[in-house]
């Protein structure tokens, strides 16, 4: 064989090879997106029942998520949850994974252990282990029992993402601040803050996605007046299935995205990933 053709044939494997490459990852990616794609192309579907692809593109499933008084109630508990567990989850995770960080102590990784066991222990089991102790304090069927169970799923991911930026973060800073005159509540204000946003955005965000989506817990402790989004479409389902369930899972989805270009524009999400 001629040497000149080698190198040609390489090329020619290397190629066929690119291909199939190319090929396999476009089929995978189809395959994940493909159900978003249903469920964004039927939440316009004009008919009582969702259609895919639709006839022809109605946006009163949208309509009826504001004007139905059961979604309305859901999205504005949803909301109020929101308003009340993200900032109560961010600033308790943020202390926390900074505590962890910097102070040394017997059992500090069993502490860190214990944070972080939402994250192992299925959703289902706190749920239930909720129930019991909410029935026995009394906040079973409350608000303050809801934002409590959102708290405990949306706290480790505070303090994960807050620990992450606390490990990179150089104590020579802080120590030069103080020797400058600044005293430790100025230095974590001035100094500690600034330099961990990365981190407190990322749990932000995650605290805000991980509350709005949160359903068994939810199912658990939630009354008749105080159901969440993800509860009315676990019941809605049980009983009906027209396209106003596909219409807040857009509104699901459309969060979803927004959270993830918060994450890559403000921080990067090589950064928290």
């Amino acid at each position: 064989m001629n040497k000149a053709d080698r190198p040609s044939q390489r090329k020619r494997k290397i190629s066929v090879l690119t291909t199939l490459i190319w090929a396999a990852g476009i089929l995978v990616y189809l395959f994940l997106i493909s159900p978003i794609l249903v469920i964004f192309l039927s939440a316009f579907s004009p008919t009582e029942y969702p259609q895919f692809p639709p006839a022809s593109f109605s946006v009163r499933w949208f309509h009826s998520l504001f004007t139905n008084s059961d979604w309305a109630s859901a999205l504005q508990v949803s909301g109020l949850l929101l308003l009340i567990v993200t900032p109560l989850t961010v600033i308790l995770g943020t202390a926390a994974a900074y505590a962890l960080g910097r102070l040394k102590f017997r059992g500090r990784e069993a502490i860190q252990s214990l944070m972080l066991s939402p994250l192992m222990i299925p959703q289902v089991v706190l749920g239930i282990a909720l129930l019991y102790e909410f029935t026995s304090l009394g906040l079973i069927n409350s608000l303050t029992g809801l934002v409590i169970g959102h708290m405990v799923v949306a706290f480790p991911y505070v303090v994960r993402t807050v620990s992450v930026s606390v490990s990179g973060l150089d104590p020579k800073l802080e120590s030069a601040s103080m020797s400058l005159g600044a005293g430790r509540l100025e230095t974590f204000v001035r100094i500690t803050i600034p330099l961990i946003k990365p981190g407190i955005i990322a749990g932000t965000v995650f605290s805000i996605v991980e509350s709005f989506g949160e359903v068994s817990i939810s199912l658990f402790v939630s009354s008749p007046g105080n159901i969440t989004v993800p509860v009315r479409i676990f019941n809605y389902i049980d009983q009906t299935f027209d396209p106003s369930v596909n219409a807040i899972s857009v509104l699901f989805i459309g969060v979803a995205v927004l959270a993830i270009i918060i994450m890559e524009k403000t921080v990067g999400l090589t950064k928290v990933m």
